[in-house]
């Protein structure tokens, strides 16, 4: 019996100090760091007006819903949707998004829209936390994949 208490004492052991030794790989905290790209992300977005150049709402391409409207991200987090005789206001966020339940796992920066209006309103369907694909100066590309339906939304801003 001292045996198998002396074994079962020394296997715990074992595992225990075989687990302790193990580190993570995000122990150094760069490789969730996006602090620089969202802070890049933030300033292109605030530099000047853009527009809505592909709009495709799970394969329907609904960019004509917003023809002829100007779009500021402004610094303190507004959003500003204009068309000379309407005027939409949101919010916008970009965020790192390596805690959300995203299902792709290197997606790892949200651009957040969100207009106050009714399901029924155009800017409604922009109300989402878009996964960033690229940007340049000039051009904000971004997708979600759909949670539930799978359908994939793609949104493009151009800068005026």
């Amino acid at each position: 019996m001292k045996k198998v208490f002396n074994l079962g004492f020394i296997l715990m052991l074992s595992i225990t100090l075989m687990s302790s030794m193990c580190s993570s790989d995000d122990d150094d905290g760069s490789p969730n760091d996006y602090s620089q790209q969202i802070a890049q992300i933030e300033d292109t977005a605030e530099s000047g007006t853009w527009r809505i150049t592909n709009f495709n709402d799970s394969g329907d391409n609904e960019t004509s819903d917003f023809n002829g409207y100007n779009f500021t991200f402004n610094s303190d987090g507004s959003l500003v949707a204009t068309n000379g005789s309407n005027t939409m206001t949101g919010t916008w966020s970009i965020t790192d998004d390596s805690s959300s339940d995203d299902s792709n796992d290197d997606d790892d920066i949200d651009f957040n829209i969100f207009f106050p209006v009714p399901d029924t309103n155009d800017f409604e369907d922009l109300n989402d936390d878009w996964d960033v694909v690229t940007t340049t100066s000039t051009r904000i590309e971004l997708i979600d994949i759909s949670g539930g339906n799978g359908g994939t939304d793609m949104l493009t801003f151009e800068k005026n």
